[in-house]
């Protein structure tokens, strides 16, 4: 059987584009077909986003995106003013991004399958697997109790997920956990720093739920710290109603894209008149055949 350093060998490494000159290689593509043309007419709505002075941009992630090595095109995106609010699964946020910010990382599974390694295996190790990736179960739970602790300097009340996010990258900022004080940078990090609201919807489906649980069962009978789903869609919906033009940007479906696309029937609930989105790309491998929300073409 493989020992735990062994498998926890090659970290995944964050592509920086910054790096490439991709811009020529997307404008070839608007001549060719299929997903190539499509990639390339996304990426011209993305920049009539960009260059539409009134258009408030709303990035939506949804699937295992951080921990596939895509962390720095959204902190690059955050830095550069390129997006004005996110909505996201908590896994990218939470599991994989503060995880991060807090020096740990994510471990390529390349010899995984060659050596016939079982996922019982990858348990008695303490290793979780996301298809061909790896995590030190161990420091997960480091991550979880973090939150926990951020829960336990809260004042007991409910909160958005936003107001927590932001207490988190407050933690990282108080905790020298910043690219200048020798850490990584983060996307928690990067929207705390530019004022850049996150809102995670499902924010207990992920390993901050897991520090809520711990920290409301060591508090019963007393005030305590939770969640209010509820509050993020307000939240969330005042900016639509503030900033009548919107784009999103989404990678992946899932609640995010819901979540985002529903502040539109929101406004009209709550009386505004808020005009549909302006814009929309949708990168995403969800097959439309099964009916599912991830796969609903934008029309």
């Amino acid at each position: 059987m493989p020992t735990k350093k062994e498998l926890l060998t090659h970290p995944i490494q964050h592509i920086d584009i910054k790096q490439h000159n991709v811009v020529p290689l997307v404008d070839a593509m608007q001549h060719m077909a299929y997903s190539s043309r499509d990639l390339a007419r996304a990426a011209g709505i993305y920049e009539r986003m960009l260059r539409d002075q009134e258009c408030g941009v709303i990035l939506c992630l949804a699937g295992s995106l951080i921990s596939a090595g895509l962390k720095q095109i959204f902190i690059d995106l955050i830095r550069n003013n390129m997006v004005d609010a996110v909505v996201s699964t908590g896994a990218n946020i939470v599991d994989q991004d503060f995880f991060e910010a807090l020096g740990f990382q994510h471990w390529i599974a390349e010899d995984l399958f060659k050596q016939g390694t079982e996922d019982a295996t990858l348990r008695e190790l303490m290793i979780d697997r996301i298809y061909d990736t790896l995590i030190d179960e161990e420091e997960l739970r480091i991550c979880d109790e973090t939150t926990e602790k951020i829960a336990n300097s809260l004042e007991p009340r409910p909160y958005s997920s936003r107001e927590f996010i932001k207490a988190m990258g407050a933690y990282l900022e108080q905790e020298g956990k910043t690219p200048a004080k020798g850490g990584v940078d983060s996307m928690v990090l990067a929207a705390y720093e530019k004022d850049v609201p996150i809102f995670v919807p499902a924010f207990s489906d992920c390993s901050a739920g897991f520090g809520l649980v711990a920290h409301q069962h060591a508090r019963q009978g007393k005030a305590k710290v939770s969640i209010d789903s509820a509050k993020d869609f307000y939240e969330l919906t005042q900016l639509k109603i503030a900033n009548p033009t919107t784009g999103l940007l989404m990678i992946g479906g899932g609640v995010p894209k819901n979540f985002a696309q529903d502040i539109v029937v929101a406004a009209d609930v709550l009386g505004n008149e808020a005009p549909m989105h302006k814009y929309a790309v949708q990168v995403t491998v969800a097959d439309v055949r099964d009916g599912a929300l991830s796969s609903s073409t934008l029309k």
